[in-house]
């Protein structure tokens, strides 16, 4: 990114201090989770702004950082629109949520990375199995309201 901006590597390490100590439904730590939607969104050929995206994409809904920190924040336009669009709001009707992902530039990207390692049979496997059901139900309606249902 340009130098006016944070460098991805402060953006990673900005992510991984915000999610200090949060583990995911596995107990491993949500670092991982960052980490496998960062690269899986450069693995799809992800902008330096949707790569930095994808390591903040939960620090908001997670209440690890404000929305006035990410207003603030040197991150590029586009950045912080994809954040505030995987953003989920409170009580927020998962069409609403859908429809704000596919209005925004480079969102998408982002949140099939983000689908792709929450769907990992590894990952659902080790859960009991009414979490793995409800918890791939839920990928699942995602993936249609996105229009990626031939996507895992």
């Amino acid at each position: 990114m340009e130098d006016q901006y944070l460098s991805l590597s402060e953006v990673e390490t900005i992510a991984r201090r915000a999610h200090e100590g949060q583990v995911d439904k596995n107990g491993h730590s949500y670092s991982e989770h960052i980490a496998a939607v960062a690269e899986g969104t450069a693995a799809r050929g992800g902008s330096e702004a949707q790569i930095a995206a994808g390591w903040l994409h939960d620090t908001v809904e997670d209440g690890r950082l404000s929305r006035e920190w990410l207003a603030g924040a040197a991150l590029p336009e586009a950045a912080k629109a994809i954040v505030d669009a995987l953003t989920r709001r409170p009580e927020e009707p998962v069409e609403a949520y859908t429809a704000r992902i596919l209005a925004t530039p480079g969102a998408l990207l982002v949140k099939r990375a983000d689908l792709a390692h929450n769907s990992d049979p590894s990952r659902l496997a080790a859960l009991d199995r009414a979490t793995a059901e409800r918890l791939t139900a839920k990928y699942a309606r995602m993936r249609e309201l996105l229009g990626l249902t031939s996507e895992l």
